[in-house]
């Protein structure tokens, strides 16, 4: 895909900078940081940027994980406001 032609959307739009930002960490966790020259990608092979990818999803469902054990059963939550009203 060309530069331009991005269809990924966020769908909290104010989480743009946040995600560019943690897209960089990973890629510098990955250890492929040295290979992004500004936001050009095009030097990175396709199994690196899966490697960022898939590293940026198990961060996040790490994450989200985290908060459902402190909070308890989101779906259990859920079902028990139902019942109350």
């Amino acid at each position: 895909m060309g530069s331009g032609q991005k269809r990924n959307k966020l769908l909290v739009p104010e989480a743009n900078q946040a995600m560019y930002e943690f897209k960089y960490e990973m890629a510098n966790e990955v250890g492929i940081g040295n290979q992004i020259q500004g936001d050009y990608w095009g030097n990175v092979s396709s199994r690196d940027c899966g490697a960022v990818g898939g590293g940026m999803v198990r961060q996040m469902i790490q994450s989200v994980e985290q908060q459902i054990a402190q909070q308890g059963n989101p779906a259990q939550t859920i079902q028990s406001t139902n019942q109350v009203q």
